[in-house]
């Protein structure tokens, strides 16, 4: 079975349930039972099978980069790791502007092609855009899960490297 080398996920409404920038407040801390909080006190969370979807993708030899819009940075990056989702990521493009550009940095640094990627997004521009590529998108609608991981890996399977394109969700 034909598997990506690479697969790519947004932050905001794809690995988590909120926008960084706006619904939350950095700096973030773990308290002493272990939660993440926002600087307001308020508990931050994941969607519940984020975990288990890195963890799958690492096991199987897929490896993981994230491409995020968002303006903050640094909220984004302390979140990747107080969870410790961090050390799953081989490359992380956090930062304003086009996936495009996200992208393409991404195939630098790894050196893989778009044909050997995967992209997990909840926004249908970034979908389109990103699946000009070559890449296949996946759009994530209620936050990341295993069914949707399995969903697009079997559609990466059958394609084979045909080409790009999105998959709803």
């Amino acid at each position: 079975m034909s598997k990506p080398s690479l697969a790519v996920f947004d932050l905001d409404y794809t690995l988590w349930p909120f926008w960084v920038d706006t619904h939350v407040d950095p700096p973030f801390k773990k308290s002493r039972t272990g939660e993440i909080l926002d600087s307001s006190g308020r508990i931050i969370q994941l969607y519940p099978e984020v975990p288990d979807v890195l963890q799958h993708l690492h096991q199987n030899g897929i490896r993981i980069a994230a491409a995020s819009r968002t303006g903050e940075v640094e909220g984004a990056e302390q979140l990747l790791r107080l969870f410790d989702l961090d050390r799953f990521f081989c490359q992380r493009e956090i930062y304003p502007g086009s996936k495009v550009t996200h992208f393409r940095r991404i195939r630098e640094g790894t050196g893989l092609p778009y044909d050997q990627m995967i992209f997990f997004d909840d926004e249908h521009w970034n979908i389109v855009e990103v699946g000009k590529l070559g890449v296949l998108c996946v759009a994530v609608s209620n936050g990341m899960t295993m069914k949707l991981l399995q969903k697009g890996l079997g559609e990466f399977a059958r394609r084979s490297g045909a080409g790009g394109g999105a998959l709803e969700q």
